[in-house]
């Protein structure tokens, strides 16, 4: 028996409790952890009676409008049940946890989340896990994000027997959503996509001969780093902005994989083969 919270709710955590519902608390020891999905796991000292596993389904079964349950302990209110909707898919969010990378492939819900609910089972209404919420956005009202299930299915036997997980994707790009005002400025007839403005040296991108901005201008009201590719597809997949595209690698690649990336270059569609990298080490 294990259970599975947030890193950042044990991270430099010194002595460790878990206390079930009847009020009977444990030690705790984190036995594995992944800060780029904010995950960790630990194992109890507790008699084998005092656990009541919750079933965890894949994600990938999630639409948007399907209605969910959050349960925690909001502000230290044990036990505390809301409920929401699942407001969209595939958010993207940073978290001091990861450092400069995204966590990607979040869950975004209307169900009310606050200080004390991270590490708790986000639940479709047969009472099956399908994330594990982790962030709200401060001083907002129904913007809560989850840990998707899939990523807790996909990782959860490396956490347990090597205490971590090496497997996130890495192109080494950072990059702009494309929006029509862009596209104007640019003279492209494309107004969705990611951007690129910067590549980093030595990774997969700037291997497979994917561009970085070299000019920057003023779109409206911000400055925009222009001149990049813009990549429109990844697999035949669309990618309508950065968070589709960091969610798609997230979900559907691994390190040493091959991926074909569609990009714009000076109005031209091209494909280009990008054979991925294996994300630095967190720590």
């Amino acid at each position: 028996m294990v259970v599975i919270t947030n890193k950042h709710v044990v991270n430099d955590a010194e002595n460790i409790t878990v206390t079930f519902s009847n009020g009977n608390g444990y030690p705790a020891t984190v036995i594995g952890s992944d800060a780029y999905s904010d995950l960790a796991v630990l194992s109890v000292e507790a008699p084998t009676e005092e656990f009541q596993p919750l079933t965890i389904i894949s994600s990938s079964t999630l639409e948007v409008g399907d209605p969910v349950v959050a349960i925690g302990s909001p502000f230290g209110l044990g036990g505390t049940m809301t409920t929401g909707i699942i407001s969209q898919l595939g958010r993207t969010i940073q978290d001091s946890v990861a450092g400069n990378f995204p966590i990607a492939n979040i869950i975004q819900t209307s169900a009310a989340i606050n200080p004390g609910n991270s590490g708790g089972p986000l639940l479709n209404y047969q009472g099956e896990v399908v994330g594990i919420t982790t962030a709200i956005i401060q001083n907002s009202n129904g913007l809560g994000f989850a840990v998707p299930s899939n990523t807790i299915l996909r990782e959860i036997d490396s956490l347990i027997t090597t205490g971590s997980y090496d497997q996130h994707p890495w192109v080494g790009i950072s990059g702009t959503d494309m929006t029509y005002a862009i596209a104007q400025t640019l003279g492209v007839d494309v107004t969705y996509g990611w951007l690129i403005t910067q590549v980093t040296d030595g990774g997969a991108a700037a291997q497979a001969g994917l561009q970085g901005g070299n000019d920057q201008v003023r779109v409206i009201d911000e400055w925009v780093i222009i001149g990049g590719d813009i990549i429109i597809a990844v697999d035949g997949t669309r990618i309508i902005n950065g968070d589709t595209f960091m969610s798609y690698l997230e979900e559907h690649t691994i390190p040493n994989q091959t991926i074909t990336v569609t990009i714009l270059r000076n109005t031209q569609t091209q494909d280009i083969t990008v054979i991925l990298k294996q994300r630095p080490s967190a720590s």
